[in-house]
């Protein structure tokens, strides 16, 4: 009976998302606010192509998809940065975990963009006034996630927003929403999230909305034998500002030790070929309380992404 449930969830999230890919709606490009809620963390991801939505397992699953969490048994902390150009970074730092007190996995985050301080120009002095100001933004997030069965999980994360522009400021809240489905043929993995889902934020007495997101993707374990693993995944995604886009990716695993990555983004404007390596080094054999460290950046044609991996 669970499994018809799951089956019929299912088949609710992927029904809108054929609908959409039907569609053509007017993009909206520059209308919506809090764009940096849509660059994702973490060199893993980055390095698929962000098709991330069905393999999210570790630490940046807080952004990626809440419902990978319950992944981890133990503790995780993800520590990653996203060099764009015009040298503006986004920081994330991120940590899941669990207790015995209470069912189901927890998440802490925090990110910030920031970027160097900007000079004030005008009509009647374009090239500069010698005044400056300051421009950036943050988000503190907590996330849970938990098992409805052996194969499908659920998460949720809430981020408190600031957003700050010279003596202005504003603040409001936005929720993420994932699923994830364990169809358990070939490690295949089904995920949905909805990301930013919130109000409106006012700077001026102008309103505008949070950049609302929502992907399906799938991911399938294309290849194991011994040492040797090669994950294959893609995702389709609708944002509430843009077109609907595609990203697919690959991963190849050795021994658990090295990884090398790849993917492609279809229907972006510049971003299109994405590549990127990982290592992951054990730092304690204890059976019960293993530990290990993991370190990967990947490189995009506007952005580079360095973190855990």
């Amino acid at each position: 009976m669970k499994r018809w449930i799951v089956l019929g969830i299912v088949l609710v999230v992927l029904i809108p998302a054929l609908v959409s890919a039907t569609t053509k709606p007017f993009e909206k490009v520059g209308t919506f606010s809090a764009q940096f809620l849509k660059i994702g963390p973490s060199a893993r991801a980055a390095g698929m192509g962000s098709a991330f939505t069905a393999v999210a397992n570790d630490a940046t699953s807080i952004y990626w998809n809440p419902a990978g969490m319950v992944e981890q048994s133990r503790t995780d902390v993800t520590l990653n940065t996203v060099v764009w150009p015009a040298n503006i970074q986004v920081y994330f730092a991120g940590a899941i975990f669990s207790t015995p007190y209470l069912p189901g996995t927890f998440g802490i985050s925090a990110r910030a963009l920031t970027m160097d301080p900007q000079e004030e120009r005008t009509i009647y002095m374009p090239e500069g006034t010698n005044r400056y100001f300051d421009a950036g933004d943050m988000a503190f997030g907590l996330s849970y996630a938990t098992y409805f069965t052996d194969r499908f999980s659920a998460g949720i994360t809430s981020n408190f927003i600031h957003m700050g522009l010279a003596d202005k400021s504003v603040e409001t809240i936005a929720f993420d929403f994932g699923l994830i489905y364990r169809i358990g043929i070939q490690g295949m993995r089904l995920g949905m999230v909805v990301q930013s889902l919130g109000g409106d934020v006012n700077f001026d007495n102008r309103a505008s909305k949070l950049p609302t997101l929502f992907k399906v993707g799938l991911a399938i374990d294309a290849y194991r034998s011994g040492a040797n693993a090669l994950m294959a995944t893609g995702e389709f995604s609708h944002p509430a500002d843009n077109k609907e886009r595609m990203n697919v990716g690959m991963e190849y695993t050795f021994n658990q030790f090295f990884m090398l990555r790849g993917g492609y983004n279809i229907g972006y404007d510049s971003q299109t070929l994405a590549m990127g390596v990982g290592f992951r080094i054990d730092t304690s054999q204890n059976l019960r309380h293993r530990s290990g460290l993991r370190v990967g950046g990947s490189r995009l044609p506007s952005a580079r992404a360095i973190g855990s991996a």
